[in-house]
């Protein structure tokens, strides 16, 4: 597991005991490479990612999908593979997050906090299912931390534990051109926090003169 991670007090029973790693390539999840997600901040409008010295990691969303959901079952569960590829991809955008200066990885996630997804579908009540939309995005995390709507959980139990279930909103009756975009807050160890911020700061992508440094 991960070295912060190892460090962190909670109760045994909830330790993971699994390399997300493995979970992550049996998943089939690009990771992509330094080269190709560590980039400059420069000209951009908005963070990727922001660590607060709590451990909290606030992670910027990712819009997914081109069609409006409506309640069509099959409508639906595009929606909800858009909302598994907007997890993987922040997924691959939290490892970099973490592991960019080699201060930690995906190991030394506590836990998931809180997601937000936000739907395109008609508004006014005539859309109902953003929170089914939604669980394409959640349950991609129950998947790679633990939970018990993930691809590893037996009915309804991860013996990996449960890392990946987090509170939610799902919200319909947002205009766009793509279906949903998630976002969502995890938790790391304030020893991990602090050694990154330390590193090369707070924000993701990386000011030029720390992208510069940890090159």
């Amino acid at each position: 597991m991960g070295k912060h991670y190892d460090n962190f007090g909670m109760p045994s029973s909830m330790k993971r005991e699994f390399d997300v790693y493995n979970r992550i390539s049996e998943l089939n999840i690009d990771l992509g490479s330094f080269d190709e997600d560590v980039v400059s901040l420069k000209g951009a409008g908005i963070a990727g990612a922001v660590i607060h010295e709590s451990g909290l990691v606030y992670m910027s969303g990712y819009t997914a999908g081109d069609i409006v959901m409506s309640d069509d079952d099959d409508v639906i569960k595009k929606g909800q593979d858009s909302g598994q590829e907007g997890a993987d991809v922040i997924i691959r955008r939290l490892h970099w997050v973490l592991s960019a200066g080699k201060e930690g990885d995906l190991n030394d996630v506590l836990y998931t906090i809180k997601a937000l997804a936000m739907v395109v579908s008609p508004g006014g009540g005539e859309f109902m299912n953003s929170p089914q939309v939604a669980n394409g995005f959640s349950f991609r995390w129950h998947s790679v931390f633990g939970g018990g709507m993930g691809a590893y959980a037996n009915d309804g139990i991860d013996q990996g534990g449960y890392s990946g279930v987090h509170a939610r909103s799902a919200i319909g009756g947002f205009d766009g051109s793509f279906s949903i975009e998630p976002e969502i807050i995890v938790a790391i160890p304030v020893s991990l926090a602090k050694e990154i911020i330390e590193n090369r700061g707070w924000v993701f992508p990386l000011p030029p003169d720390m992208l510069d440094k940890i090159k």
